[in-house]
């Protein structure tokens, strides 16, 4: 697995907020891999009480921060009970 900075972004700041708010744990991440051909496509998972989110896309290792970023979108928006916003610029994905 390639190495990664664990920082923190925008959405994932957003949804570690949520959690406080909402009094529930914070988010825990996880890195999974899909091996394609000769390549290996990554993606992540966030848990955040109990339920498991999945990023809705595919990312190269170097922008495994994406993935991140995708998966705490999709749970901030199961949480906070809206759609997450599909327009929300370059991914810089798979």
């Amino acid at each position: 697995m390639p190495s990664y900075k664990s920082t923190s972004s925008p959405w994932q700041d957003r949804l570690t907020e949520a959690c406080r708010e909402y009094q529930m744990a914070g988010p825990v991440f996880g890195i999974v891999s899909d091996r394609r051909g000769g390549r290996t496509a990554w993606s992540s998972t966030v848990t955040v009480h109990g339920t498991v989110y999945r990023a809705r896309f595919w990312y190269d290792g170097k922008n495994l921060n994406n993935a991140k970023e995708d998966a705490a979108e999709v749970a901030l928006s199961q949480i906070s009970g809206s759609s997450p916003n599909s327009s929300s610029g370059s991914r810089g994905g798979w």
